[in-house]
């Protein structure tokens, strides 16, 4: 089967058209989801959603780009949300320079905490890292967290890279191969390991080179797989079937679920 690490299901430009949507994607093959919560407000409509669809697995977290009406007691809710149907890690969540953010002293106290309730319940975490490699680095080593998980939309150098795969993380590849320009981006993907990464959307952002302006969805995985297949010179199948692979190795309770 053909998963999107990354999507945001739960977002509401998706309510008129989740279900044909699943449908769709069924059809097309991509058959597994894993839908990141990005704030405490919205906990609760995605723990209603994923009962509806047993593709999906899910994350609960803070994402630090909205951060700017969260409390730290949400977090003490955090580990139990993190018990309920189908979830894989922690996330979304990290640290964002992106002008305009939160205040970094902020994000890190929310980051920090989060990692610690990860570790304390033996999940993966999805990190967002915009600007901050260094600073997540710095962050994963203070809290002692080695339980791995997924850097969303990897953005930077392969030492980068392999910094993040040594502490046993895979890479999150999504549309942003699809640009010609990236081609930063496109040497990184070339240069790793089958194992180091795995396909993602984002949806309903990060549109696809051709789609810029337009609501992203899961079915533009495809196009993520066969760009992918074409930068590493392998099939189509060989880069779903091993990044599938990558996917459950990184969740074993998702194949756990699944079988």
């Amino acid at each position: 089967m053909i998963i999107d690490s990354h999507c945001h299901l739960d977002f509401s430009v998706f309510d008129d058209q989740r279900d044909q949507l699943m449908i769709d994607c069924c059809n097309s093959g991509v058959s597994g989801f894993l839908v990141p919560a990005t704030q405490y407000s919205t906990w609760s409509n995605l723990e209603s959603l994923v009962k509806r669809y047993p593709q999906w697995r899910v994350a609960y977290g803070l994402h630090p780009y909205f951060l700017k009406d969260a409390s730290l007691d949400q977090i003490e809710r955090l580990g139990h949300q993190c018990e309920t149907e189908r979830v894989v890690a922690v996330g979304e969540i990290g640290l964002d320079l992106w002008p305009g953010s939160v205040d970094m002293a902020i994000q890190m106290a929310f980051f920090s905490r989060q990692l610690l309730v990860a570790k304390a319940l033996d999940l993966p975490v999805i990190l967002h890292a915009r600007k901050s490699y260094d600073l997540i680095f710095k962050c994963l080593r203070e809290a002692g967290f080695k339980r791995g998980g997924i850097v969303h939309a990897f953005n930077g150098s392969f030492e980068q890279a392999k910094r993040f795969l040594d502490m046993g993380f895979v890479l999150g590849i999504g549309g942003t191969i699809t640009y010609p320009r990236a081609k930063k981006a496109h040497r990184v993907l070339s240069s790793l390991e089958n194992s180091a990464f795995v396909l993602e959307t984002d949806s309903p952002d990060m549109p696809l080179h051709g789609s810029q302006g337009q609501v992203n969805t899961p079915l533009s995985v495809l196009s993520v797989a066969q760009h992918a297949a074409m930068i590493r010179d392998e099939s189509v199948e060989q880069i779903t079937a091993q990044t599938c692979a990558n996917l459950l190795r990184i969740f074993p309770m998702w194949y756990e679920d699944l079988h």
